[in-house]
């Protein structure tokens, strides 16, 4: 239940009557009028939060003056950066993220009741969703078994975790669980969990209207963005703290408003354009920010569209990209099969409190950029970062750069820009391994596409592109085309409703027909469970270092994300997936090359197969039903019979099992004492590891699978698991031993404290190559404290909290970076781990560092205040200090308070346990 406060801002209440139905709502013109601010022109998007100050209000977590603020803001020129407390009204997970948030609320039942609290007090206080999206493999694929045998196998793997999770949706109040086979989160919150304007009780038993808010435990949570509902994704211990009733803390934004202009023209998608938009939004600069879109290019926006764009939002870097409530948001609401009376509310409520986008909105933004939809061109993004925009019809030549890259030559369009120099560069050698799979004979090379998948939440929610790409397939099927055989090809759609429409427009027959079976409803490649090559693709790969590529719809590309055989990888909108898919190389410009050959020999050229925009609107607009929608989330918390099999205790704390590999209790609260410590200066610190720009959480926390040899594979080893059953890291968040093991060891990661050396590996205390765990083991049984040192953008990508975990857990008390993503700076502090900026010009280069320094870091006792900037002393190898300046990214009042107790979990046991 939300619990509405308002003391001073219940002069903002007003009422409202829609649906034959009286309901309350704090109302933003009401506040103005009463002299609390000037707020008609702010965005939409900062109105939401306004709103939740005027619910919230309380004169003490809340306060006149933060509203006031607000209206600040606007004078400001859409800045102040003031500290607010911010709840939002629900959760909502996925099984990679929730599966060691559920871990941590019953490690915290057992913490209380050893603080003697009562453990009825670890309950969500506001709602929370979990849906089991991450897990499930594509270890089938191509045939009509696939779907079947994926989800045979995805329980055989996972069963101690769907048995922990149906536990935890008995043991907690207001935690619901939509079981394996349902979607992908993002997908299944915005065609049914979303209602954009929300309904409670208040403290008085009165119904009060409010806009739909929430954190998510994945970075993608920003899709819903797209239906006007603010969210945006958090670390699993931030979520866990939202769930128990603490706010957010965070700094009133800025908000960079996009407009877009014009309309999309024949032969580009919504990827084509969300692809720009994160090329431009990154070099605009925008982390930490809010977006919101507005333009008059809105009107020619499919929701869908809007919330492909909402989606990547982690990928431009940006808290959230917002789109305001308007008239298609009414339409998709009605299609999706919303209730009438909530569709009625969403618009009375938006046009009565300023929500709404009419032809006269026109806010106050922090800053603006403009894209004319007309200038888009298809395009795919690689081949290790989503801003890597790159227009198709020049995808074949800059792949010849990522060869000249790896290979050490210059070719491509480096060659063309060397040309006046001399003579041309010829291209590098281009080894090639003859294949032999199921009798069939053939050649593989640098380029060649090993794997095309239709995958993840930002464009199978979207039935422009899934009918497009569907529709690809059709035309290719009726030339006698399919995939190339060294393509492993998989469709994993983010809902259920996607087979419906494709199967209601015979589209599914086509898609298979060329290998795009259907292999299960989740995140699949995009999280990395691509699943195992076969066998004589991935040894030619291997034994001839190949540069194999992926082209995949998903949302992130980061290097040893994908597969462990494929260096570089694509993504692209679903139309294209398939044309890769039939042309099999990434040296092919399919643009103007022939893609494939009819079996009489007869060149086929994409624009051959290419759909036009009528074709694919024809088909959404007679498949693509409310009924549909209505139908298959009719009983979405059910699930199958293997999901309703799974057998369950009832017991309040949980029975950890002493022999799982999946499910441990973790140590963070172990003879944990009453109150809280203090910050301490750091002394002689050595460091663990030294990074370069752009380490992403799947760099510090890499999903996927690992072999034997490492650290978490001989873990398992020693308990009798064999190689075969060591499904993924991600699988294994409930085990801290696995997950510490993991931290920092992903195969692609570059430690500057070695020459030239890739993976999880540093120097140890005597000096030799080791791995980062067994380094950090040793450090830490001499009691020696670690530091990591980053560069610009450290922990950018997924919102996983075990990056900051494993963080914690490898004894890291600091990581010293140029700069932070948002989420993971947050996640750190979150787990006591102190963020420090280098100031000035200072970096890891500038100062030398070869990672054989001590780190001394001064100022943090005392009264540290936020963003302080304080001395740290370097000692080189050889002696001789230097002194500079950090700044502390502690960022607000409560993070030192969260520091101080050892980390929000922390923090918010001792206060319950003390409320008791």
């Amino acid at each position: 239940m939300t619990i509405i406060v308002g003391q001073d801002s219940a002069k903002a209440r007003r009422t409202l009557n829609t649906g034959g139905k009286t309901v309350a709502y704090y109302s933003i013109p009401a506040a103005e009028a009463a002299g609390l601010g000037e707020f008609s022109k702010l965005p939409a998007s900062l109105k939401v939060v306004l709103e939740n100050m005027l619910r919230f209000e309380d004169g003490k977590t809340v306060s006149l003056d933060d509203i006031k603020a607000f209206s600040d803001w606007g004078k400001n020129g859409g800045r102040n950066p003031r500290e607010i407390a911010y709840r939002p009204a629900r959760v909502l997970m996925q099984d990679f993220t929730g599966v060691p948030a559920v871990v941590d609320l019953a490690a915290m039942r057992d913490g209380i009741k050893a603080l003697g609290g009562d453990a009825q007090k670890i309950n969500p206080l506001n709602p929370v969703d979990l849906v089991i999206d991450h897990s499930v493999m594509i270890d089938e694929f191509g045939n009509p078994r696939a779907f079947q045998m994926n989800v045979d196998r995805e329980y055989e793997r996972n069963i101690e975790r769907y048995t922990f999770l149906k536990w935890g949706q008995k043991a907690f109040n207001n935690f619901r669980v939509v079981p394996p086979g349902t979607g992908i989160c993002h997908q299944v919150n915005l065609e049914y969990l979303a209602q954009t304007v929300w309904t409670d009780e208040d403290q008085n038993g009165d119904t009060v209207a409010y806009p739909d808010t929430l954190v998510g435990t994945d970075s993608h949570t920003t899709m819903v963005n797209g239906l006007a509902v603010l969210g945006w994704g958090v670390g699993g211990i931030e979520a866990e703290a939202a769930m128990l009733g603490q706010p957010v803390s965070m700094l009133i934004p800025e908000v960079v408003g996009f407009k877009l202009t014009g309309a999309m023209k024949e032969g580009t998608t919504a990827t084509d354009l969300v692809l720009k938009v994160v090329q431009l939004l990154r070099a605009k600069g925008v982390v930490g920010k809010f977006v919101e879109f507005y333009g008059d290019g809105l009107d020619h926006l499919p929701l869908a569209d809007r919330a492909t764009i909402a989606n990547m939002a982690p990928e431009y870097g940006a808290t959230c990209g917002f789109f305001p409530i308007d008239q298609e948001t009414l339409r998709y609401l009605e299609q999706t099969g919303r209730d009438k009376d909530r569709i009625a509310l969403v618009e009375a409520y938006a046009k009565e409190n300023g929500f709404w986008r009419g032809a006269d909105y026109a806010p106050i933004y922090t800053d603006t950029l403009e894209l004319d939809m007309s200038t888009v061109v298809p395009a795919i993004s690689g081949p290790k970062r989503p801003q890597d925009h790159t227009a198709l019809d020049q995808a074949a030549r800059k792949f010849l750069d990522v060869v000249s890259e790896y290979r050490g030559t210059a070719v491509g369009s480096q060659a063309s820009e060397m040309a006046d120099e001399g003579p041309a560069p010829t291209a590098p050698a281009d080894p090639r391994k003859t294949a032999s799979v199921d009798g069939e004979d053939y050649t593989i090379r640098d380029g060649s596409v090993v794997i095309a998948s239709i995958t993840s939440c930002t464009n199978t929610s979207n039935p422009y592109v899934m009918i497009g790409a569907g529709l690809v397939a059709r035309k290719a099927r009726a030339l006698g085309l399919t995939r190339k055989p060294w393509v492993k090809t998989s469709l994993a759609p983010g809902s259920q409703v996607v087979s419906a429409y494709l199967e209601a427009a015979e589209l599914q027959e086509d898609l298979d027909a060329i290998g795009f079976n259907l292999v299960g409803y989740g995140c699949t490649t995009c999280i990395g469970n691509s699943g195992p090559l076969q066998e004589e693709i991935s040894k030619a790969i291997s034994e001839n270092d190949l540069i194999a590529t992926s082209v995949l719809s998903g949302n992130r590309n980061f290097e040893g994300r994908i597969s462990p055989d494929v260096r570089a990888n694509y993504l692209a909108s679903p139309p294209l997936v398939v044309a890769y898919a039939l042309a099999g190389d990434m040296n092919i410009d399919i643009t103007k090359d022939p893609i494939a050959q009819t079996p009489d020999g007869k060149d086929v050229y994409l624009k051959d197969i290419w759909p036009t925009q009528k074709e694919v609107a024809e088909l959404v607009e007679r498949t693509v039903t409310r009924e549909a929608f209505m139908s298959k989330y009719a009983d979405v918390f059910k699930g199958d019979e293997k999901w309703q099999s799974v057998e369950t205790p009832d017991s309040e704390t949980y029975d950890w099992p002493a022999s799982s590999t999946y499910i441990q209790n973790p140590p963070y609260f172990r003879d944990m004492g009453p109150e809280a410590g203090t910050i301490s200066n750091l002394k002689g610190a050595r460091i663990l590891a030294m990074l370069g720009d752009m380490i992403t959480t799947d760099h510090i926390s890499p999903a996927g699978s690992f072999k034997a040899e490492t650290p978490a594979g001989k873990y398992l080893t020693e308990r009798q698991v064999p190689v075969r059953e060591f499904n993924s890291y991600g699988s294994r968040r409930g085990n801290h031993e696995i997950m510490m093991r993991g931290t920092f060891a992903n195969i692609r990661i570059k430690n500057e404290i070695l020459d030239g050396v890739e993976g999880g590996y540093t120097k140890g205390p005597d000096g030799q190559q080791t791995s980062i765990f067994d380094a950090s083991m040793a450090y830490q049984e001499q009691g020696t404290p670690l530091v990591v040192i980053g560069g610009v953008e450290y922990g950018a990508g997924s919102s996983r909290d075990w990056a900051a975990k494993g963080t914690n857990l490898l004894g890291v008390k600091a990581v010293i970076a140029q700069s932070f993503e948002r989420i993971h700076r947050s996640n750190l502090v979150g787990m006591g781990v102190i963020p420090f900026e280098f100031t000035g010009d200072d970096n890891r280069k500038t100062l030398g560092l070869t990672g054989q320094e001590t780190i001394s870091i001064s100022g943090l006792e005392g009264d540290l205040k936020p963003l302080s900037e304080v001395p740290c002393t370097i000692t080189y190898a050889d002696g001789t200090e230097k002194e500079i300046t950090l700044k502390c990214r502690i960022d607000t009042g409560i993070e030192k308070e969260y520091v101080e107790h050892g980390g929000v979990l922390h923090y918010v046991l001792r206060d319950l346990a003390k409320s008791a």
